[in-house]
């Protein structure tokens, strides 16, 4: 059995847990495999999955949301030309480094008004594309 889970866990790049082993060697042998059995065997083996970094959270302390306007209310179009627009910032990954592009869209017709482009998401990358 031993093999089997190291096989599977190699196989993987280290990325699959007990969990995944087990449904992993249940789907590929004819005979049933315990999950209690493998998580024992994979901690006698020394083998544990690599633990994603976790996503942290962008908020500001002391800065709240209640205290900006919904002035759009969901209504997400215009009848005329430069009445309203919207902006964002999509983070890239190009050759490793991460880049951030801000983008100015027109509601009216969904025309990008303006654009840019930097190493960092500040302020001033949004406040120079409008």
């Amino acid at each position: 059995m031993e093999p089997r889970i190291r096989a599977v866990y190699d196989e993987h790049r280290g990325r699959y847990g007990y969990r995944r082993i087990t449904a992993a060697l249940r789907n590929s042998m004819a005979e049933p495999v315990n999950h209690k059995c493998v998580q024992r065997l994979m901690q006698k083996m020394g083998l544990r999955a690599v633990i994603r970094a976790k996503k942290r959270s962008r908020h500001v302390p002391g800065i709240s949301d209640a205290q900006v306007p919904n002035v759009l209310e969901r209504d997400f179009s215009a009848a005329a030309p430069n009445q309203k627009w919207a902006t964002d910032v999509t983070e890239f990954n190009v050759n490793g480094n991460k880049r951030y592009l801000s983008t100015c869209m027109d509601l009216y017709n969904g025309e990008i008004v303006a654009h840019q482009m930097a190493r960092r998401p500040v302020f001033e990358l949004v406040a120079s594309t409008l």
